[in-house]
C-alpha cells in the first residue's frame, strides 16, 4: 500500500493511518461547499447576523463540531426570547443561557486542542501521546456532557411551549420545528462525538483511524446533514424580523425591557 500511496511513502514522516482517497474528499468538499453557500445566503437573506457562526461553522468543519454546537445554543437563547413570555428557563434569562452556553463550548473547544496539539508530531512519546490523548477525550466528554444538560433546558422549553399551544397561545407552535431540527442536529452531533471516543478509547490498539470510510460515514455525514437540517429549517425563516433579535444590554436598560411580552413597568410589549 505504501509504495502505491504517496501519503504513506515516508512513514516516518506521515501523519496518515490510511491512504486517502481523492474522489469522496472532493464529494465532501463540495458538498459542505454548497451548504457553507447556503448558509450564507440565509444569513444575508434574513438579517441575522448571529448565524456567522454556523457559517463558520460550515467553512471549517476539519476543527470539530464546536461551533455548530455553539450556533444551536445561540438559537435556543433566541427561542427561549421569542416563545417564552418571561425570556427566562429555570430563572435564566435568555441572553444569559447563549452567553453560558457558548463559554462551556469554547471550554470544551481549548480542551480538545490541548489535548490534540499535545499529541501532534511522530517523534512524541508514546507515553505523552497517550496523555494527550485521554486530554482530548476529556475534552470531547465535556462537550458531550454540555449537550445533555442543554437538552434539561430543551426538555423544558419543549413543554413550556406544548403547553401554550394547548391553552391558545398564538404562534407558539411555529417553535416546534425548529425545536425538533435541534434534537436532531444534535443527536448527530452525538453520533460523532461517541465516534470519536471509540476510536481513541483503546489508544494505539484501536483500528478505526486505519479505516477511512468511518471518517466519513460517522463524521462528515453527520456534520453534513447537520448543516442540511439547519438550512431547511432556517432559524431566520421560523423567528423572522428584527423584532426577533433580543436587545442588547445597552437597549434593554435604556427601552426597559428583560422579555418580548412586557417591560419592567408591567405594559404589553408583543404577544407571542
Amino acid at each position: 500500500m505504501s509504495a502505491s500511496c504517496s501519503a504513506l511513502a515516508d512513514l516516518d514522516r506521515t501523519n496518515w493511518a490510511f491512504c486517502p482517497s481523492t474522489p469522496p474528499a472532493i464529494v465532501f468538499t463540495v458538498l459542505f461547499a454548497i451548504t457553507t453557500f447556503a448558509h450564507l445566503s440565509q444569513a444575508i437573506f434574513y438579517k441575522k447576523a448571529y448565524c456567522w457562526v454556523i457559517v463558520g461553522s460550515a467553512f471549517i468543519q476539519t476543527i470539530a463540531p464546536l461551533f455548530t454546537n455553539a450556533f444551536v445554543y445561540m438559537v435556543m437563547g433566541r427561542m427561549i426570547w421569542n416563545y417564552i413570555p418571561s425570556a427566562k428557563l429555570y430563572r435564566i434569562t435568555a441572553w444569559r443561557f447563549s452567553a453560558f452556553f457558548v463559554i462551556f463550548d469554547i471550554i470544551a473547544l481549548i480542551i480538545q486542542v490541548a489535548g490534540a496539539s499535545s499529541s501532534a508530531g511522530n517523534r512524541r512519546p508514546n507515553q505523552q501521546v497517550i496523555n494527550a490523548i485521554h486530554i482530548y477525550m476529556g475534552g470531547v466528554g465535556f462537550q458531550q456532557f454540555f449537550i445533555l444538560l442543554f437538552l434539561v433546558f430543551a426538555i423544558k422549553f419543549h413543554q413550556t411551549v406544548l403547553q401554550q399551544v394547548r391553552q391558545g397561545a398564538k404562534g407558539a407552535s411555529g417553535a416546534l420545528p425548529l425545536l425538533y431540527a435541534i434534537y436532531l442536529v444534535l443527536a448527530l452531533i452525538t453520533m460523532r462525538i461517541v465516534f470519536r471516543l471509540c476510536e481513541y478509547a483503546q489508544g494505539f490498539h484501536s483500528n478505526i483511524p486505519t479505516h477511512e470510510a468511518y471518517q466519513y460515514c460517522l463524521d462528515s455525514v453527520p456534520m453534513l446533514f447537520s448543516l442540511v437540517i439547519l438550512n431547511v429549517i432556517h432559524p431566520g425563516r421560523i423567528m423572522q424580523g428584527e423584532e426577533s433579535n433580543i436587545p442588547s444590554r445597552k437597549e434593554r436598560k435604556a427601552q426597559g425591557i428583560y422579555s418580548k411580552s412586557e417591560n419592567i413597568s408591567g405594559s404589553p410589549v408583543l404577544t407571542v
